[in-house]
């Protein structure tokens, strides 16, 4: 970013007069900007990054891929190895099974803000990047820098990559060292970049595949799960955990039970993927607004087939004792040692292995509309869909970065700190957001528009607000064992502060970069728009000196469109009224 001066800093201006309607209400600038995959235009505040009438990566997303896309990044590893925990921490299988039930509706709750928001966006990709550069255009650039630089640091998957590094071992049959893991983890997730750098279709297909799998999978274990019940098995006595479901239930601690729906809500996690391609889904709304819920529900109903398949065959305290592998105990009792855990294994590599390609997907659509902002340097890097038609600058950093996690770090408490404080800015983001959609209905409401094609009930805005704060403030909940008692052998919420402290640096950085930069340099920053081949349109950031502030304003838009031509001389760009 830097001062236009001369035709090469300004040969991707569009040059001609904004095309767009213009809505002004004071401080605030709207445009009305319609893409091909809707009838409906995308009302936005004009700071924003501008809608891609016609979407670079093409329009591959239909029904089955928005069902795959969120059922893929739903199960990954966690529905196979953390009901121990979950056990351990409600009590009683009982309990468990109700806190899958409450994880289920919260997670619900705030799709249904997802979508409202995409109805008011139907253009828009980037889920979250959108909705909070729109819910809070003021400061300017404030939300759009903040979110942008978090999802840039923690834009990386070492975990999932570990956790498939550990699996291909076990399904060898053998125990790695630690850098062993470590390399097949790099190489693994080298193997996911590569499957989504070359063909955008091919990797939605390829993802749509492995979800198929994944239902398959756990459709089979639910199945098996009530065959055993129905007592058609080998198992012996399979009702007896359910006898007495919720005895143990009062031994639980306050700390165990919060992780355990903490646990809960992070499995689910991924059911808004589908958000993050809104732009390449033919009406947006109308797809969504079943297939997105739909995705849940499935995956909802079949985690708790799942949990009661593996209380069906095994005792608490086998399970509780089971750690990660409580899946292994099913399979095991039901079809016997040998090919069943090597089936077991393979299938959650596939899993896991899908559960990459997945976020990938999504997390390559985030960074590629935080680019669109203007808020990031390099705007090309982010937004370019050159050679392959695939957003490539974010899929080289996303692999970069998670290289970088997976060899750096040691095991235990640096791994399990980073993979914490990941999560903890999320649920922040959440919550405003939660906030940010009942800003936007009265900010809508002022400008007379018209109904959105879906409407979030309002108990359940209710509830995700309530869910987001619970998420927010019980990790500061401490241990029974005390201070130093969580998964790390410091104090357990330090990943909370480290969060907070991440957030608050994104801040000052912006207010350096935004304000005061300015005011000493004396010059202020102006959006333009660029254009790109296949569609690509974004903002740039430019520094446009005091004394030519004037005229910058009165040859543009508010959303950096040219409103008279401009001529361009060697040394400086030179704005000439008609």
């Amino acid at each position: 970013m830097g001062f236009i001066r001369s035709k090469e800093d300004a040969d991707e201006i569009v040059t001609s007069d904004a095309s767009s309607n213009e809505i002004d209400q004071g401080s605030l600038h709207y445009t009305a900007e319609g893409g091909e995959n809707s009838n409906r235009l995308t009302i936005q505040e004009a700071s924003g990054a501008p809608v891609e009438q016609h979407s670079p990566l093409g329009y591959s997303v239909g029904p089955v891929t928005v069902v795959f896309l969120n059922l893929s990044m739903m199960i990954g590893t966690g529905v196979f190895s953390t009901p121990s925990a979950i056990l351990e921490g409600t009590g009683s299988f009982g309990l468990s099974l109700i806190y899958w039930a409450i994880g289920f509706f919260m997670a619900y709750s705030t799709l249904s803000v997802y979508l409202e928001f995409a109805a008011y966006f139907p253009s828009r990709s980037g889920s979250e990047v959108v909705y909070l550069e729109q819910s809070f255009p003021r400061p300017r650039y404030l939300f759009p820098t903040v979110f942008a630089v978090q999802s840039v640091l923690f834009s990386f998957s070492s975990s999932n990559a570990i956790v498939l590094a550990e699996y291909l071992f076990a399904l060898g049959g053998s125990t790695p060292t630690s850098m062993q893991e470590k390399g097949v983890a790099v190489a693994a997730y080298t193997v996911a970049v590569l499957v989504v750098i070359f063909h955008t279709k091919g990797s939605l297909m390829l993802s749509n595949i492995i979800g198929a799998i994944k239902l398959v999978t756990l459709i089979f274990i639910g199945i098996t799960g009530l065959v055993v019940l129905g007592g058609n098995t080998s198992v012996k006595n399979p009702t007896l955990n359910f006898k007495n479901a919720f005895s143990g239930s009062s031994e639980a601690t306050v700390y165990g039970a919060t992780n355990a729906l903490i646990d809960i809500v992070f499995s689910y996690s991924g059911y808004t993927n589908a958000f993050n391609v809104v732009n390449e889904v033919k009406n947006p709304i109308k797809t969504l607004r079943w297939s997105a819920p739909l995705s849940l529900a499935v995956t909802a109903t079949l985690y708790i087939l799942a949990n009661i398949a593996y209380f069906s065959v095994a005792t608490k305290e086998e399970i509780i004792a089971s750690d990660q592998v409580v899946a292994s105990i099913f399979f095991e009792k039901v079809f016997g040692a040998g090919g069943a855990a090597s089936a077991l294994n393979f299938l959650i590599c596939l899993s896991a292995f899908g559960n990459l390609i997945s976020v990938l997907i999504g997390q390559s659509r985030v960074l590629r509309e935080c680019g669109r902002q203007g808020v990031l340097p390099w705007t090309n890097f982010w937004t370019s869909t050159k050679p392959f038609g695939t957003p490539l600058g974010p899929y080289v950093l996303k692999w970069a970065l998670t290289i970088v996690m997976i060899l750096a770090p040691p095991a235990g408490d640096a791994f399990n700190f980073i993979v914490d404080l990941s999560i903890y800015p999320s649920n922040i983001f959440l919550f405003i957001l939660t906030i940010g959609l009942l800003i936007t209905r009265q900010r809508r409401k002022r400008l007379n528009l018209e109904p959105a094609e879906f409407r979030c009930w309002d108990v359940a805005v209710g509830f995700s607000l309530l869910s987001n704060v619970f998420m927010l403030a019980m990790p500061w909940y401490p241990p029974s064992t005390g201070a130093d008692g969580g998964d790390v052998s410091f104090w357990y919420a330090t990943y909370c502060v480290t969060g907070l402290a991440i957030i608050g640096a994104c801040v000052v950085y912006y207010y350096i970069w935004v304000w005061l930069l300015p005011k000493w340099r004396k010059y202020e920053l102006r959006q333009t728009i660029i254009h790109g081949e296949n569609g690509i349109t974004a903002h740039r950031l430019v520094k446009v000196p005091l004394d030519s502030i004037e005229d910058w304003d009165a040859e543009h838009d508010a959303s950096g469109r040219l409103r008279q031509t401009t001529q361009i001389e060697e040394g400086e760009v030179e704005l000439k009224r008609d």
